[in-house]
């Protein structure tokens, strides 16, 4: 694949380039990506470590493990012991997602009076409009 032309142009959203991005970037939002990510930072965690830690389904965090393991950002570890132990550890491509999301994390925080302003004057200008359509 071909780079695009003009990297801070956006892809049309047919081009392969937008579709590999939107890939992407809905995976790295996923919350149970963020969290396992971060979790990971550290080093290397059992499955019931990350479990525990972030608060997860079984269901869930195998699902995602899966698919980040699948993408090249977490490493599955198996040690042959009785029972088998099994790590999960970020990948030199799972650490390189660090910097980024410490930099949304430093923005979420830094913007959520505003964001709770802006609700909140929101949830000002419709409720009426909500209330006199019988809508709770």
């Amino acid at each position: 694949m071909k780079p695009h032309p003009n990297p801070d142009a956006l892809p049309a959203r047919d081009h392969p380039h937008c579709m590999a991005m939107r890939d992407l970037l809905q995976k790295i939002s996923s919350k149970w990506t963020t969290l396992i990510v971060t979790h990971l930072e550290p080093g290397p965690k059992r499955f019931t470590e990350l479990k525990r830690g972030i608060g997860i389904t079984q269901k869930s965090l195998t699902a995602s493990l899966r698919d980040l393991e699948r993408d090249g950002l977490v490493e599955r570890v198996v040690t042959p012991t009785i029972p088998p132990r099994v790590d999960y550890a970020l990948t030199p491509l799972g650490r390189t997602l660090l910097e980024p999301l410490r930099v949304l994390t430093a923005w979420a925080v830094e913007k959520a009076p505003e964001v709770a302003t802006a609700r909140a004057h929101y949830a000002a200008r419709t409720a009426p409009k909500a209330a006199s359509r019988g809508d709770t």
